[in-house]
C-alpha cells in the first residue's frame, strides 16, 4: 500500500473520530498538545506523522493506538473510515445519517448541548438494523448494549428511515429505544408517519444547539448529561 494512502486513510480516521466526539481541530489540537495546523494537516494527508504524534492523538481521540493504525492499514472495502468503535462497544447514542455535513452538525450540536455520551454513527439503513440487531459486521456486538437515544434521519439509502423505524418499534428487543428522526420539513408527511410508528419527536434539519436541545428538554433525557469526558492519561 502506498504511504500517501496510509496516510490520507489516517488523516481520514482521525477526523471521523473527532467528529464522533464532538470536538474542534483546535480542542483536539490543545488535548494532543500539537498545533492546529498539524492536526489539519494530519486529517488531510499532507503530514508524516511520528509515533510519538500519533500516541499523542490516540490519547486525544480517546482510542487505542494500535486501533487507529490496524484501521488506517485496511482498505475502505474493508472498514469504514468512520468505525472507530469496536463491534461489541458500549454506545449510548446511535445516530443514522448519510451525509458527512449534517453527521458534523449533529455532532457540533450534542457538544454544545454538553452531551459527551459516546456516540456511533452510520451511513444507511441496512447497517442501521445490523447495529441493532448484531447482525452482519456487528455480530459480535451484544443486544443489551442497545443505544439510549437514536437519531434516525429519514432520507437514507439501501434501507429507508421509515422502515428502519418500523423495524425498531417493532421487535420487543428495541421498541423502547427513543427515536428522534431528522427531516428536511415540518410539512414532510413523512413526520405523521414517524409518530404513528413509534417516534418520539422530530428535528428539522440541520440539526442544532436550539432545536436539540428543545427535544432533549421535552423528553426529559437528563441521562444524556450526566457522563462526564473521560479523564485524558
Amino acid at each position: 500500500m502506498a504511504t500517501s494512502n496510509i496516510k490520507t486513510r489516517f488523516g481520514t480516521l482521525v477526523k471521523a473520530r473527532r467528529v464522533r466526539l464532538g470536538i474542534s481541530q483546535e480542542e483536539l489540537a490543545g488535548r494532543a498538545g500539537l498545533h492546529r495546523t498539524y492536526v489539519c494537516d494530519v486529517e488531510s494527508g499532507r503530514r508524516n506523522i511520528s509515533l510519538e504524534s500519533i500516541e499523542k492523538l490516540a490519547r486525544a481521540l480517546e482510542t487505542p493506538v494500535s486501533r487507529l493504525l490496524s484501521s488506517a492499514g485496511k482498505s475502505s472495502s474493508e472498514k469504514g473510515p468512520e468505525e472507530l468503535l469496536s463491534p461489541d462497544e458500549l454506545v449510548d447514542i446511535l445516530c443514522v445519517e448519510d451525509r458527512a455535513d449534517d453527521v458534523e452538525l449533529a455532532m457540533e450540536a450534542l457538544k454544545a448541548a454538553k452531551i459527551t455520551n459516546r456516540i456511533h454513527v452510520v451511513r444507511d439503513g441496512a447497517e442501521a438494523l445490523q447495529f441493532l440487531f448484531c447482525t452482519g459486521q456487528y455480530v459480535q456486538r451484544r443486544l443489551s448494549n442497545r443505544p439510549q437515544l437514536i437519531l434516525l434521519d429519514l432520507g437514507l439509502p439501501k434501507i429507508g428511515g421509515l422502515e428502519v423505524l418500523r423495524r425498531i418499534k417493532a421487535d420487543p428487543r428495541t421498541r423502547d429505544i427513543p427515536v428522534i428522526v431528522l427531516t428536511a420539513s415540518n410539512r414532510d408527511k413523512d413526520i405523521v408517519t414517524s409518530k404513528r410508528l413509534g417516534a418520539e419527536d422530530y428535528i428539522v434539519k440541520p440539526v442544532d444547539f436550539q432545536n436539540l436541545s428543545e427535544v432533549t428538554q421535552k423528553l426529559s433525557f437528563q441521562w444524556a448529561l450526566l457522563k462526564p469526558m473521560p479523564a485524558l492519561a
